[in-house]
């Protein structure tokens, strides 16, 4: 085992790996972990989970692919990366006085100086110096929402793989710092949104893609006539203040949301939508793609409601106040 940054590498999986429970991964694994797996074809799919601590069924698809090759070869080389160890053990996204490991990628804008920025810049520059075919980060939702891979460009390798996953895909071109963001441009490269943690069917989903991924020859070049996708473009990430307090349903808070809000996930909301009651002028911000706040441009607030103020779809809406302050609230899209 060589050890670099807080980083332990390894050519085998552990002991206890393939039937491990994310809260009990730091009983086989001392913290992040790349394992360098040999396949028939060199060139590794790099594969990265965990990097939220709660998304769980990253870590059920890798389990799953590898077991179906108890004894043989693997298809692809792969390099596997388990990322927020410690988060997993307590079932968290991450712990309060750690950085989010999932932007802390080259290009992160404010936290490039910390150890784990420098963990994930050396498996960074490793991925691209042993030629990985494809960059691959399995995730989890806290809201309802459908399967989708999420894009930061539209090269044609980039749209093949999402394919592979879902017919759904999002594009965004941020967030600066996101393990997808890193490689875009360098290697084809996708989050994969595998729905709800703790679900045996968003583990299958996650599973069959990967595996599908590692028997590819080439990535395909694009969509296909078996899979056309439904692609959007990321409007902006939506956030609550942070000097505006907020709630779900009944409760005192200069805004309430409706409880059931995660349930228009992919759906077109019209202009004059209501998403909750608030006292508040503006409880929200909207940052675009620019790094511009367009929050007045696409909400409103009159008679006591937050409305939408333009026609767009939400995804990754959560009724989690954990996760809304720790990450976000949403994200609102355009379908093109």
């Amino acid at each position: 085992m060589a050890r670099t940054t807080g980083l332990a590498i390894l050519d085998a999986l552990p002991d206890g790996f393939l039937d491990c429970h994310a809260r009990d991964l730091h009983q086989v694994l001392d913290g992040p972990t790349l394992i360098e797996l040999a396949g028939e074809r060199g060139s590794p799919l790099f594969v990265s989970i965990l990097l939220h601590g709660n998304e769980d069924s990253g870590l059920g698809a890798i389990q799953r692919v590898m077991n179906g090759y108890r004894g043989r070869v693997l298809p692809r080389s792969l390099m596997l990366l388990i990322g927020n160890v410690e988060a997993a053990r307590h079932g968290l996204r991450r712990l309060d006085d750690q950085p989010d490991y999932n932007r802390i990628w080259p290009g992160t804008p404010n936290q490039g100086d910390t150890p784990e920025a420098g963990m994930m810049a050396k498996v960074h520059a490793r991925a691209l110096a042993r030629h990985a075919v494809a960059a691959i980060d399995l995730h989890n939702n806290t809201g309802r929402n459908p399967h989708y891979a999420v894009v930061c460009n539209f090269d044609p390798p980039t749209l093949g793989l999402a394919a592979l996953f879902s017919r759904r895909a999002v594009c965004f071109r941020g967030i600066l710092g996101s393990q997808t963001a890193s490689f875009a441009g360098l290697i084809p490269a996708i989050t994969a949104e595998c729905g709800l943690p703790g679900e045996a069917a968003n583990a299958q989903a996650g599973a069959r893609f990967l595996d599908e991924a590692l028997n590819l020859d080439e990535l395909p070049n694009g969509a296909n006539e078996r899979i056309m996708l439904e692609l959007y473009h990321t409007l902006g990430v939506v956030r609550v203040r942070e000097d505006v307090s907020f709630g779900f349903g009944v409760g005192e808070a200069e805004v309430r949301f409706d409880p059931a809000l995660d349930k228009n996930n992919f759906r077109e909301l019209k202009p004059g939508t209501v998403l909750g009651e608030t006292r508040h002028q503006m409880p929200l911000q909207m940052i675009d793609e620019r790094g511009l706040d367009v929050a007045a441009h696409y909400f409103e607030t009159s008679g006591g409601k937050l409305k939408l103020r333009k026609q767009a779809v939400p995804a990754m809406l959560t009724v989690v106040p954990r996760i809304v302050r720790q990450d976000c609230f949403c994200y609102l899209m355009e379908r093109l």
